[in-house]
């Protein structure tokens, strides 16, 4: 009777060592190789909650690492634009800083901005728009981005449509000058020559995740300017144009102390942000400072981006901004404390 006891617990350890290392399989495992992570070469494992980095659901939350967090610590992500939280640029354009202060930059329509200047990046913003009679400024939205990178640029835009449609797809992309064709359907994917760039699909149509690997990532949606938009703002839309425009959110993977740009500077250690705190839409300014020629130039006053642009370590910053969770508690922001 005894054998046959401990032949049943026997029994019973094998299926439960047999399901742990069967779940512990189904787990996609990260690791970090730029030679400033303090996570360099660690074998980080994915969560329960979001066990893989990538997933054929469209509203799953995937698996993800801040290699330059001293935590080493696998969390989880939307893939797509989370327009309430840190790195946002989204609707009129209003914008979530590095710093989690909110603030509207209006430019001017047919512009180029240039979102994010730094030593070894630069974002460039075009935006569309339109002016009713009587208004005294554009009422505006991102239709493109600009990246430049190395000698290389890529970018992205939403397609002028007159009217919306979801089986569209409204999104066109260039690299190097050139017109780039990505396949759709989820996770269709396009990577460079080089694997410097790499941009996935995150929905059949009108989503994407732009990666420069340890730099910078971008999610990004197309949408149009509603009717009920247009209603509650008094836009004014036309009936030859629904605006289709960007909703982006940005990470960024150790920007130096130097960088600038209209979002960019909120990333700087002491940036003391202009938005006046308790105004509904506050308003910043900077056009004449990050007006660029071009969707891919760098030639703005306060631009620091260079071709040849190296960050030195000492002038990186030491976690990564943006895309942070503040609505979770004190665990959700990888150590740090987020701030309204």
């Amino acid at each position: 009777m005894e054998i046959i006891s401990r032949f049943g617990l026997l029994i019973i350890l094998l299926l439960f060592l047999s399901g742990a290392t069967t779940s512990s399989s189904k787990k996609d495992t990260k690791s970090c190789y730029n030679q400033n992570s303090p996570c360099r070469f660690k074998k980080i494992t994915c969560p329960d909650e979001c066990p893989t980095s990538s997933t054929t659901d469209p509203k799953a939350k995937v698996c993800y690492v801040d290699c330059n967090s001293p935590i080493c610590r696998a969390a989880c992500k939307h893939r797509k634009p989370n327009c309430n939280a840190p790195g946002a640029g989204c609707y009129d354009p209003r914008f979530i800083g590095g710093d989690g202060v909110v603030f509207y930059f209006h430019g001017k329509s047919n512009e180029n901005f240039s979102l994010v200047s730094d030593l070894n990046l630069q974002i460039n913003a075009r935006f569309t728009g339109l002016r009713p009679a009587g208004r005294s400024r554009d009422y505006t939205w991102i239709q493109a981005l600009g990246v430049l990178f190395d000698t290389k640029t890529f970018s992205l835009e939403a397609i002028k449509m007159a009217t919306w449609d979801d089986k569209v797809d409204h999104l066109k992309f260039s690299y190097n000058g050139k017109d780039l064709i990505i396949p759709e359907g989820h996770l269709s994917a396009w990577k460079s020559p080089e694997n410097d760039l790499m941009v996935e699909r995150t929905s059949n149509k009108n989503s994407v995740v732009v990666t420069l690997p340890e730099v910078a990532e971008m999610s990004v949606n197309v949408v149009p300017v509603t009717k009920e938009d247009d209603r509650i703002h008094n836009y004014q839309i036309p009936s030859d144009d629904c605006f289709a425009h960007l909703e982006v959110q940005f990470r960024f993977y150790g920007l130096s102390s130097k960088v600038e740009g209209v979002l960019g500077r909120t990333y700087q250690p002491d940036f003391k942000n202009p938005a006046k705190p308790g105004v509904a839409m506050p308003v910043v300014g900077g056009e004449d400072k990050y007006r660029t020629t071009s969707l891919v130039s760098a030639d703005c006053s306060s631009c620091v981006f260079s071709p040849a642009g190296v960050v030195d370590q000492k002038d990186s910053l030491v976690m990564e901004y943006g895309m942070l969770d503040c609505t979770g508690g004190a665990t959700s922001g990888n150590g740090i404390v987020c701030r309204k």
